[in-house]
């Protein structure tokens, strides 16, 4: 389990004009420190102050002000926030703590309305609050990056083993040239011997004799020339022909795509931003109805009607609320009670008319409908999402693939063109040297005399033995920076193997990222709920935990597998007797702790305890203070500053030596 890690440092603040702050500095020590005052003292304005200075926009301007700012200093080093208002826009600027607050206002700054912090009393999609900051998508992209890594890498090993394989062959071939190579040095040496032994009968022939070898010498370089020409030629003509057999193949590939116009991609992209309002209009919606069932099923189980009576006469009583009076009359039409019904009439707390409780009842139990309605919506609304996102990768992932078809076919037939011209410039050589030999053979056989036939019939040999060594030798080479190719690409082998071990361990990382983020989150969840209950002590309340489960849910047309997670609560009777309870059935003191324990589990399994260094908490007003203070020593183990706005009694109760600040 991570705790904090201890810093020296104070963190010192200085605010003015924030919330109803007109001007103050405040030094927030390491640990726990406590706000404490009644209500409207200034300590959540404080709090939103530190939200600020960390890079959070939920500031607000106080309301005479131009321009608030928060100043923090940490760590030697200085931050300074502006807030300001031009028209109805709130603007900041200046210099954050954090680059991105978007995690730390999900699960470190626990402030009443705290998403996290609530999702167990609004019945929220726990899991879809755990991994909403992780980018799913970029997980993709990197699965998909790695996978084409590994796949190259195995071409690369593939093709290796392959040359391997033509390496026994090779060496075979390699001592047979060595073996021809020699026994044509013998060969020749025995010419050349032959030849002294014709030279020294021979008196007055030297002059003849040096042109005629210097003949022999260009008739020999001659047809050394075209022997690489002609190999030049075979060359070529076998790349055109792989080329050609490559351009068909990726012609066809080409022509088995399917072609998508951009009509429809741009109409896929306005139909998911259209989808994604809706999505963010649902949300606000189901937001403002669970809210609103919350507020009228608290004050059903409350029972304070009198109050809000109490409060409408007040009200009726002015000249200037008569249209007000005559829209809450109408709220009221809906929720009176027939006067024969006999059932129990309250005091309706939009209005203070008299009300059967049951039509109360009946409208929240209408709204509860309604929010399933629109739970449904949204829970199709993502389905169609995902659906047309999945469709979009697709098409994007065909285009690109065309792009890439479209841009080798270019290069392969510019290449192909570029091969041809030099084709046919070879040819032409061909031609030139072989027209070349033919006169120099002519001027040699002019040469050749009675006295001369059998020498030069030596030298004639000697020069074809000389050449056929020569392109034994240009094989041999070739031959040879084959084998050390292969042998160099063998030698690659380890480096390959190991380069793919490390890209598949982190594929895996990558494919088993998201369960491990949910397995870690419950594992978090339930290790501190099981803690903080022992700790507690609730009367009958024996586990709260989290099972993460694999539901069946609707994807366009398809029924796919997601992850839930499931909250259980576990109580006992009088008698011991262990029962399933539901979520429902939780005091607000219970929800309350359970909210601020997932909002923990999300604050350590996302790691914020390394870069977030505050964790805010305000509104523990639902739990007792004996409780209160329990929690927030065990929440101080976890956080390197721990803020916490207490009312004055429920701060008694609180470890003494943790600072106070009772002035803002």
């Amino acid at each position: 389990m991570t705790t904090s890690q201890t810093v020296s440092d104070a963190a010192q603040f200085h605010v003015r004009n924030i919330g109803g702050i007109d001007e103050t500095s405040v030094v927030v020590e390491p640990g726990v420190t406590v706000l404490t005052g009644e209500n409207a003292t200034n300590r959540t304005s404080f709090l939103q102050a530190v939200m600020a200075a960390m890079g959070s926009n939920a500031a607000t301007l106080k309301a005479d002000a131009d321009e608030g700012i928060v100043e923090l200093t940490l760590d030697e080093t200085e931050y300074q926030r502006t807030v300001s208002q031009t028209d109805d826009t709130v603007i900041f600027d200046g210099d954050t703590y954090l680059d991105d607050p978007d995690i730390a206002e999900r699960f470190a700054f626990l402030l009443e309305g705290n998403n996290a912090r609530r999702a167990v009393s609004r019945s929220a999609d726990l899991r879809e609050i755990i991994m909403e900051p992780v980018d799913i998508e970029e997980i993709k992209r990197k699965i998909s990056s790695l996978e084409s890594q590994r796949s190259e890498i195995d071409e690369k090993i593939s093709d290796i083993e392959s040359k391997k394989q033509r390496l026994p062959e090779l060496e075979k071939r390699k001592e047979n040239i060595e073996s021809k190579i020699s026994k044509k040095r013998e060969e020749l040496s025995k010419k050349e011997t032959e030849i002294d032994e014709s030279s020294r009968n021979i008196s007055d022939s030297q002059e003849k004799e040096a042109e005629l070898e210097s003949k022999l010498d260009e008739l020999r370089s001659t047809r050394s020339d075209l022997d690489s020409i002609r190999q030049q030629i075979e060359t070529q003509r076998e790349s055109i022909e792989s080329l050609q057999a490559e351009h068909e193949e990726n012609k066809t590939a080409l022509s088995e795509l399917s072609s998508t116009p951009a009509a429809k991609l741009t109409r896929l992209e306005q139909q998911i931003n259209s989808l994604r309002d809706d999505r963010q209009a649902l949300n606000a919606e189901i937001s403002q109805l669970q809210n609103l069932i919350q507020y009228n099923e608290d004050q059903l189980e409350d029972g304070e009607y009198n109050v809000i009576g109490r409060i409408s006469d007040d009200v009726n009583s002015k000249t200037d609320t008569e249209e007000s009076s005559s829209g809450a009359d109408a709220i009221t039409d809906r929720l009176l009670a027939d006067e024969n019904t006999g059932s129990e009439t309250v005091t309706c707390w939009t209005c203070g008319s008299a009300v059967d409780r049951e039509q109360i009842e009946a409208t929240v139990d209408q709204l509860k409908s309604v929010r399933a309605d629109r739970v449904q919506s949204l829970n199709d609304v993502k389905s169609d999402l995902d659906s047309l996102k999945s469709e979009k990768r697709e098409i994007e992932s065909e285009q690109t693939r065309r792009s890439d078809l479209e841009s080798t076919i270019n290069r392969i037939t510019q290449e192909i063109d570029q091969r041809k011209k030099q084709l046919e410039t070879l040819k032409e050589q061909r031609k030139e040297l072989t027209a070349t030999i033919e006169t120099l053979e002519t001027e040699v056989n002019e040469l050749e005399s009675e006295s001369f036939e059998d020498i030069l019939s030596l030298h004639r040999e000697a020069n074809e033995v000389e050449f056929e060594i020569n392109r034994l030798e240009s094989d041999h080479q070739s031959v040879s920076n084959k084998i050390e190719s292969i042998e160099a690409a063998i030698d690659r082998i380890d480096t390959l193997e190991s380069e793919r071990k490390t890209i598949v361990n982190q594929l895996e990382d990558e494919r088993t990222k998201i369960d491990q983020i949910e397995h870690e989150a419950v594992e978090q969840f339930n290790a501190h709920m099981e803690s903080i209950l022992d700790i507690l002590a609730y009367e009958n309340l024996d586990r709260i935990w989290i099972e993460r489960t694999q539901n069946k849910v609707r994807s366009g047309r398809q029924k796919i597998e997601q992850t839930v997670f499931e909250l259980h609560v576990i109580r006992t009777t009088a008698s011991g007797t262990a029962y399933e309870d539901t979520v429902e059935h939780l005091s607000e003191s219970e929800r309350e702790v359970t909210g601020l324990i997932f909002a923990l589990a999300g604050y350590l399994v996302h790691d914020l305890y390394e870069t977030v260094p505050f964790m805010l908490l305000d509104s523990l007003e639902a739990i007792d203070s004996n409780r209160i203070a329990a929690l927030i020593s065990y929440f101080s183990e976890y956080v390197e500053y721990l803020v916490v706005a207490l009312l004055p009694e429920d701060a008694q109760s609180i470890n003494k030596e943790y600072a106070r600040i009772t002035d803002i």
